[in-house]
Order: C-alpha cells, then structure tokens, then sequence
C-alpha cells in the first residue's frame, strides 16, 4: 500500500508540473469548443485567431512549462489574436501570474493581442490585483471562449485589424 501511494504521489506531482496545454477549435455546424484532435478532424479554427486552454493550477513549478508550450504554439499559428481560454485554471500563483504578464508583453511586441478569456472568480481577483486587467482593458477580457470567437468575428466583419483587438 505504501508504494501504491507513493507511486500515486509521484504521478500527481507530474501532472502538476506539466499540465496540459490545448489548442480549442469549434465542431463543426454546431457550438461546442473542444480541444482539437486527431479524432476531430472536421473542427474549426478561425484564421487569425488562437484559443489556448491551459489546465490545472498554474503555479511556480509549472508557469515556465505552460508559458513555452503557449509560445510554441503561437510561433506555430501565427495569430494576430491569441486568446487565452483560463476557465480550467483554478487557481493562478504569483510567480506564475508573473510569467504571464510578461508573456503577454512578449506576444504584443512579437505582433499577437493578448485576450484573456473564462476566469473564474478567485483567479480573476488575483488578476485584477496584479492590474492585469487594466492594463488589458475590458475589451480583452472576456466573459468565455464562445465570447472570443464572437468578438474576433465582429471585428473582423468590421474590417477590425490586431491594433483594433486590442482597443
């Protein structure tokens, strides 16, 4: 029984350290996000637009893994808006919160807007406490993913550019 939790302890402090990271795409015809697969190969993405979905608590021990992965994905899919769908984070660390900001301030000189999407209550407050959310302004802070696509949409219908998304 000790190994079993043991080993059950080490399998935990893995997770923790690497969360999972997924790209959302949309299925198709119908209004359901999901992280994209190989088993969905029929969902869409909006051209210019990146949803990322971080999972798990976001903390010291992980911020640096989840940051890299994001950035190799934005390298990849060269967004002109890279929305970040937090509503499987449940619980955001300084250090961690730090990495973001500063992550964000990387995306914004590289050219990819920063939208932060579906915090949930505790970990908009450390948001709003760092002054994340001032410094994004409430155009870039959105209610869920659904209200990303929605507003990418709307500024691309107006002829919206990525200087646009962030006003």
């Amino acid at each position: 029984i000790v190994v079993a939790i043991i080993l059950s302890l080490v399998g935990l402090a893995g997770q923790a350290a690497n969360p999972r990271v997924h790209v959302i795409g949309r299925k198709r015809g119908a209004d359901v996000l999901r992280p994209l697969s190989p088993e969905h190969p029929d969902d869409e993405t909006l051209p210019g637009l990146l949803i990322v979905r971080p999972e798990g608590r976001l903390f010291f021990a992980n911020a640096q893994h989840v940051t890299d992965q994001i950035d190799a994905l934005v390298r990849r899919h060269r967004p002109r808006v890279l929305a970040l769908d937090m509503s499987r984070v449940f619980d955001l660390e300084y250090s961690a919160l730090q990495s973001l900001v500063e992550y964000e301030k990387r995306a914004t000189e590289r050219g990819a807007i920063v939208w932060l999407a579906g915090l949930n209550p505790g970990v908009l407050e450390i948001v709003r406490h760092a002054g994340l959310d001032e410094r994004l302004g409430r155009e870039r802070m959105l209610f869920n993913a659904r209200a990303a696509i929605e507003r990418y949409q709307a500024l691309q219908a107006a002829g919206g550019t990525a200087e646009s998304a962030a006003s």
